[in-house]
């Protein structure tokens, strides 16, 4: 049974009087333990089908199952503890809390998830050491890399221990080293933890060197 699936998916926006089609009829099924890269121009409808699969989003037509059940009949509090618990996001921009060490960030995660203090210290540090950040615990986001603070935001995608991580052009801001350095990062999860990885890219190079498999999306379908 495929951890992720979207069946005949389609997503349209109301854009003042126009209907802008971003999905048009998307399938797709996501194994467990996969490294799936899915790539596609801009405004071809990967962005869209990540936030889709994350529960940002809910499809106009079709459904999108995690685990063999439908997203559909989730409530938003459902859909929240989805999120925090089933799927882990990380994003272009880091999104990191700027006043916060990267500690401090990691931790929050892992408050949402109503973890003792003393909880949240040990197991945010233990995360860092994960992803080779330990002796930057406790700097703030201005001070580290931008590789180093897509490692942080990656610990904090994972805290919660999800069985899936999206990726949505996670190595968009970065150098072609610190780019691979980040994507085997999680392709050692995927291999060591059982992770299944679901990464947005433009990067064909990249895609071919890391992932199980590359899906390819054209005006919002797969081709």
């Amino acid at each position: 049974m495929p951890i992720l699936e979207a069946r005949d998916v389609t997503r349209a926006y109301r854009m003042k009087a126009e209907t802008v089609q971003a999905l048009a009829g998307v399938s797709l099924a996501i194994e467990r333990g996969e490294f799936v890269a899915v790539l596609g121009t801009s405004g071809s409808g990967k962005s869209t089908l990540l936030n889709l699969f994350g529960g940002l989003d809910r499809p106009t037509t079709g459904e999108i199952l995690y685990d063999g059940q439908s997203l559909a009949p989730l409530s938003s509090w459902e859909m929240s503890r989805y999120r925090l618990h089933s799927v882990g996001m990380i994003f272009q921009s880091f999104n990191l809390i700027p006043t916060m060490t990267a500690r401090e960030n990691v931790s929050l995660a892992l408050a949402f998830a109503g973890l003792s203090k003393r909880e949240r210290h040990t197991r945010s540090q233990a995360l860092l050491e994960r992803v080779g950040l330990a002796q930057r615990a406790d700097h703030l986001p201005s001070e580290l890399s931008g590789g180093e603070q897509q490692r942080v935001s990656i610990a904090r995608a994972i805290a919660n221990e999800p069985q899936v991580l999206l990726a949505d052009e996670p190595t968009g801001n970065l150098d072609s080293n610190r780019a691979a350095e980040v994507l085997g990062i999680l392709d050692e999860m995927r291999q060591r933890d059982g992770k299944t990885i679901v990464l947005i890219t433009h990067d064909q190079e990249l895609a071919s060197r890391f992932a199980t498999r590359v899906v390819r999306l054209k005006d919002g379908k797969a081709v």
